[in-house]
């Protein structure tokens, strides 16, 4: 929330064999979205749109399922229906789904949120800053938690930029290179700039609403 800011940094650890290939810019309802597209059913991860208004998702640590949207499904109805923090928590309280979800969402006005999600639970609104794979009541791995506190204590330090926050994500604890569950990307949403960095140790893929580029990147995550 400071100089550079506001931003959302994110990683994604998942399996790349699973995770689609596209970053994209669609213009599907009327309102420019950039988000990182996870077919099939038009779905996304994260994203922002061009009122200013950001989200991404973690797991949320449990694996019981229930009735309920697909989390992807939501993300991408946020990201094109609502304009800022708001109105995106009305929409994700309201909204029930399928599995342990945890979603941040930040606006160009530095209004932000992280809400806890699961199937027959009653949604929790917190003012949570550093969001991994785990929910209040769930038992987290210690490797979750490490991240976790890792994450809390760089937002506390008061020489922290977002370049240095930045460079942190591209590190362990908070950067895997698990042959399973590597971590595919890290992305820094700026909505009030309009901006987005993708970015991958000695790769950064910058893309604006004005200037979105097409274009490919290959990584080896074997290294």
């Amino acid at each position: 929330l400071g100089e550079g800011g506001p931003a959302l940094i994110r990683n994604f650890d998942y399996p790349p064999s699973i995770v689609s290939d596209r970053f994209e810019m669609t213009e599907w309802s009327g309102l420019k979205v950039i988000a990182k597209a996870q077919r099939p059913w038009g779905g996304c991860v994260d994203g922002m749109n061009e009122e200013g208004l950001a989200a991404s998702i973690t797991l949320g640590g449990g694996r019981s399922q229930g009735r309920g949207f697909s989390i992807i499904l939501v993300i991408r109805y946020v990201l094109e229906t609502c304009h800022h923090v708001e109105q995106a928590v009305k929409a994700l309280c309201r909204i029930p789904v399928a599995l342990a979800q945890n979603v941040t969402v930040l606006d160009s006005a530095g209004n932000y949120a992280t809400l806890f999600l699961g199937p027959g639970q009653r949604p929790i609104i917190t003012r949570l800053r550093a969001c991994v794979n785990h929910q209040r009541a769930a038992r987290p791995s210690s490797f979750s938690v490490a991240r976790q506190q890792f994450i809390l204590r760089a937002l506390e330090d008061p020489s922290m930029s977002l370049e240095k926050l930045t460079d942190g994500f591209l590190r362990p604890p908070l950067y895997s290179v698990s042959a399973t569950h590597p971590t595919l990307y890290t992305a820094v949403y700026r909505p009030a700039k309009g901006r987005v960095d993708y970015i991958w140790p000695g790769k950064r893929w910058s893309q604006g609403f004005e200037d979105f580029q097409i274009g490919e990147y290959t990584h080896n995550f074997t290294h």
